[in-house]
């Protein structure tokens, strides 16, 4: 049963990629679209048919798995895009991404994702699982390194669900991260109104102050 209090498994991505962001659309319950976000949009909307099992080399795959993890650690529910199960019942999560970062083979915050995803995975399934990202504009698979970096992973899972659920007690959005990078995010108009706009409510501002028409 999801309380009050858990966590949504994709709200985690959200946070660590932009804390402000996320209070905006948690918090105060706003949303903006761009190119960026349709594409993903579309993208999930083919994988996450629950009736879309198939099977492949790897094994069977099942699409959009409802998972959770109600301990109190975590508190974290959501869906899997990917669960493949191979013949040696070996689980591997694998979630789908539109476009692959430059100069790197995955996001952190993508990475954190997958790891939330494992840890309900694991818990559910009673199981060590593995993790993928797939990159839809290079059509191909990452391997995540979870298992290797479990500790690490894990204590930030924690700090960053404790942080979250502080602020949707307390009602407070985030500030903006120091030196963020708004140029493809669908929230930059809200977050941070173009110079070109700021300048010409200036411009207004003066024009009012010298009384002109």
């Amino acid at each position: 049963m999801i309380e009050a209090n858990d966590i949504s498994i994709r709200s985690i991505q959200h946070y660590l990629y932009c804390a402000h962001r996320w209070g905006l659309t948690e918090i105060e319950q706003a949303w903006a679209e761009n190119m960026f976000v349709t594409k993903a949009n579309i993208m999930h909307e083919r994988v996450h048919d629950e009736k879309a099992a198939y099977s492949s080399v790897r094994g069977k795959c099942y699409t959009s798995v409802s998972i959770y993890n109600d301990e109190e650690a975590y508190g974290l529910y959501g869906k899997t895009d990917c669960l493949e199960v191979g013949g040696d019942g070996k689980f591997v999560i694998v979630e789908y991404k539109p476009t692959k970062p430059k100069n790197q083979e995955y996001n952190f915050d993508d990475s954190m994702q997958v790891f939330a995803q494992k840890i309900c995975v694991d818990y559910v399934f009673d199981c060590d699982c593995e993790g993928a990202l797939y990159y839809g504009d290079v059509k191909k698979r990452y391997r995540l390194p979870l298992r290797e970096n479990y500790a690490e992973y894990d204590m930030k899972l924690r700090e960053v669900i404790k942080q979250m659920r502080s602020y949707i007690k307390s009602g407070t959005v985030p500030p903006i991260p120091e030196g963020q990078r708004c140029s493809g995010c669908s929230f930059a108009d809200i977050c941070m109104p173009k110079a070109r706009s700021l300048i010409n409510v200036r411009k207004e501002i003066e024009r009012v102050m010298r009384k002109e028409p």
